[in-house]
C-alpha cells in the first residue's frame, strides 16, 4: 500500500480521538445519546482544527448499529466498516469550492430524497460552504429549513460571516477554536511513538508553535521534518525546514535592537540572509519575540501559561524584558509589523528587513510620539544611573568663546517664591519618577502654583512648548493625576498652562537667549548640549 500522510493515517475516528474541543465534542455525544440529532450543524473554525474529522465521526455514530458507550461508534458494523472503507452510501462529502453551482445543489437534493441504505440517517457533509454561489444557496435553503425525517445536513467553513443569514439562522452552530500548544505537543508525541520515530521535546514545541493552533498543520510539519531527518525530529531540523531563526539568535538580535546597536543587528541580518532563510519569515518571528517581552512587563509570573512556555523560558523572556521600555518594544514591534506587510510586495524584501532595523536602533531620526517618548525614558534612565555622557573633544561651546558662570549641576534660581503646598507636590514628583520615568521628564520642569479645587495647576515656560503640547494628550495627563490622587489621598486633576508672554523692554541688554539656554540646560543636561557658533560656518 502507497504511503499515507500522518494526518491522514491518524484521523481520529471516534469521539475519544478528537482532542483540543471538548465542549463540542461533549455537547454531539449528548445529541447522540439522548437521540435529539438536529436536522442541520455548521461547523465554524480555522482550518485544521478538526471540521470535518467530527463531522464524519458524527456521522458514524448516528448511523451505527451498536453503538457503544459515550456514543462511540463500534467500528464493526455494516455501516461503520463501510464507511471506514470509504464506499459508505448513506454518507455524502461534497466539496463546495468545485461543486459550487445551482445544478451541483439540484443534484443533491433529489439524492436526499431516498432513504439510507445501511444507517439511519442519510447524511451530507458540505465542506467549504461559503464558496457556494448565491443561486445555490437559494437553492439549498428551502430543503435545508424541512429536510425529510432521514436527512442530516452537517456544513463546514472557514468563514461563517459569508453565509445567508437564512442559512445561520437554520443550523446548529458549533465554533471550533484554536488549539492549544499543549494539546497539539501530546497529540504529536502520540503520534509520533506510534509512527516509531524519535525527536526532541523542544523540536515538538517548535512545530506547535508554527502550527498556530491547527492540528493538521502540526501534523504535515512532523511528517515534512520526518522525510527531511531520516525519522529523527531535533530543534535545527525544524527551524531549517520552517526556515526560522532559533531562540538564542533570537534573543540576541533582540538585545542588539535594545542596545541600539544597528551595526550588529545589520550583520545578524546579513548572517541569517546567508543561511537561506526567508526575510519576511524572520519578521513575524521577530515579532513574535518582541510581543513575548511585552507580556513579560505585563503578565509577569503568568507569562508561562499566557504564551505556553516553560518556565525556564518564561524567566529569560523576563530577564531581557527589564533591559527594555515598553515605548521601544510597541514601537519596535509596529515598525516590523509594518516590515512583514510590506515584503509581501517588495523586490528586495532583505532591504525592507534592514531599513526596518535602523529606523528601531535610531529612535532620534522617527517623528512620531511614541520614539519621542522614548528617547526621554532613555536619557532620563542614563541621568538615574548616572551615566556621564562625554562631549565630542574640542567642544563647540568652547570654540564659540562662551563661558558659562553656573556649574553643570547648578539649578536656575525661582524668580518667585514656592507656592503654599510644593513639598506636597514634591512628593508627587518623587513618586512619579519612580513610577513613571517616561512621563516625569513632562512634569519636573513645570511651575507649581497650587491646588484650586482638587485641581493642580501647573504652568509652563513658554520655552518648554514641546512638554507642554504633551503634557495636554490625556493619557500622559491621566498619569499624573493618578499619582497625584495617591498623594494627596482624594481624587485629583491636573491644569497645564502657559507662561504668559512677557513685555520687550526698550532698552537694556536682551537676557532672554541666556534664560532660554539655562532652560535648555536644565531640560537634556549641560553635558548632552552642544553650542555651535553660527558666524564660524
Amino acid at each position: 500500500m502507497s504511503y499515507r500522510a500522518l494526518y491522514r493515517a491518524w484521523r481520529p475516528e471516534t469521539f475519544r480521538d478528537i482532542v483540543g474541543q471538548d465542549a463540542i465534542v461533549q455537547t454531539l455525544i449528548h445529541q447522540v445519546e439522548s437521540g435529539r440529532i438536529a436536522h442541520a450543524y455548521l461547523f465554524c473554525g480555522s482550518r485544521g482544527t478538526g471540521k470535518t474529522t467530527t463531522a464524519k465521526v458524527l456521522a458514524r455514530a448516528i448511523n451505527c448499529t451498536q453503538l457503544q458507550p459515550g456514543a462511540q461508534p463500534c467500528g464493526i458494523c455494516p455501516s461503520c466498516v463501510q464507511l471506514k472503507n470509504e464506499n459508505n452510501l448513506d454518507i455524502a462529502e461534497i466539496d463546495a469550492a468545485s461543486n459550487n453551482g445551482v445544478d451541483d445543489i439540484r443534484d443533491l437534493r433529489e439524492k436526499v430524497q431516498y432513504p439510507p441504505q445501511v444507517g439511519r440517517y442519510k447524511v451530507c457533509i458540505i465542506d467549504e460552504v461559503h464558496m457556494l454561489s448565491t443561486g445555490a444557496f437559494n437553492a439549498l435553503l428551502k430543503t435545508l429549513e424541512e429536510p425529510p425525517a432521514h436527512v442530516v445536513f452537517i456544513l463546514a467553513t472557514t468563514e461563517p460571516q459569508k453565509l445567508p443569514a437564512t442559512i445561520l439562522s437554520r443550523c446548529q452552530r458549533f465554533d471550533f477554536h484554536r488549539i492549544r500548544l499543549s494539546v497539539i505537543v501530546d497529540r504529536l508525541k502520540t503520534v509520533l511513538d506510534g509512527s516509531s520515530a524519535k525527536y526532541e521535546d523542544s523540536a515538538l514545541q517548535e512545530i506547535a508553535r508554527a502550527a498556530e493552533g491547527g492540528m493538521r498543520d502540526a501534523l504535515s510539519i512532523a511528517d515534512m521534518c520526518l522525510s527531511y531527518g531520516s525519522g529523527r525530529i531535533t530543534s535545527e531540523l525544524v527551524h531549517g525546514v520552517l526556515g526560522t531563526a532559533g531562540k538564542d539568535f533570537m534573543f540576541d538580535f533582540s538585545e542588539k535592537l535594545i542596545r541600539y546597536d544597528a551595526a550588529g543587528a545589520i550583520d545578524s541580518i546579513d548572517r541569517l540572509v546567508r543561511n537561506g532563510q526567508d526575510p519576511q519569515v524572520f519578521a513575524r518571528d521577530t515579532v513574535g519575540h518582541l510581543r513575548s517581552l511585552l507580556m513579560a512587563q505585563i503578565a509577569g509570573e503568568s507569562l508561562a501559561d499566557l504564551l505556553e512556555i516553560t518556565q525556564e523560558d518564561a524567566q529569560r523572556y523576563r530577564e531581557q524584558a527589564k533591559t527594555a521600555s515598553k515605548e521601544f518594544l510597541m514601537r519596535a514591534m509596529e515598525r516590523f509589523v509594518q516590515a512583514e506587510s510590506d515584503m509581501k510586495w517588495a523586490q528586495q524584501p532583505r532591504t525592507v528587513v534592514e531599513l526596518c532595523t535602523v529606523r528601531v536602533c535610531t529612535p532620534e531620526q522617527e517623528p512620531d510620539d511614541t520614539a519621542f517618548m522614548e528617547r526621554l525614558a532613555k536619557v532620563e534612565k542614563s541621568l538615574q544611573d548616572g551615566v556621564a555622557i562625554k562631549s565630542a573633544p574640542g567642544n563647540a561651546a568652547e570654540k564659540a568663546g562662551v563661558k558659562h558662570k553656573n556649574p553643570p549641576s547648578a539649578k536656575p534660581h525661582p524668580t518667585q517664591p514656592p507656592a503654599e503646598g510644593a513639598d506636597v507636590w514634591q512628593e508627587v514628583l518623587d513618586r512619579l519618577k519612580t513610577k513613571s520615568p517616561s512621563t516625569f521628564p513632562l512634569v519636573r520642569n513645570a511651575i507649581f502654583r497650587g491646588v484650586n479645587n482638587r485641581t493642580v495647576i501647573l504652568e509652563y515656560p513658554r520655552a518648554y512648548g514641546t512638554f507642554y503640547n504633551s503634557m495636554l494628550k490625556d493619557q500622559l495627563r491621566r498619569q499624573v493625576e493618578e499619582t497625584a490622587s495617591e498623594v494627596y489621598g482624594e481624587e485629583m486633576t491636573v491644569q497645564a498652562t502657559m507662561e504668559q508672554p512677557k513685555k520687550q523692554q526698550q532698552s537694556g541688554p536682551d537676557k532672554s537667549g541666556l534664560s532660554n539656554l539655562n532652560q535648555i540646560y536644565t531640560a537634556f543636561g549641560r553635558e548632552n548640549v552642544d553650542l555651535v557658533d553660527s558666524m564660524d560656518s
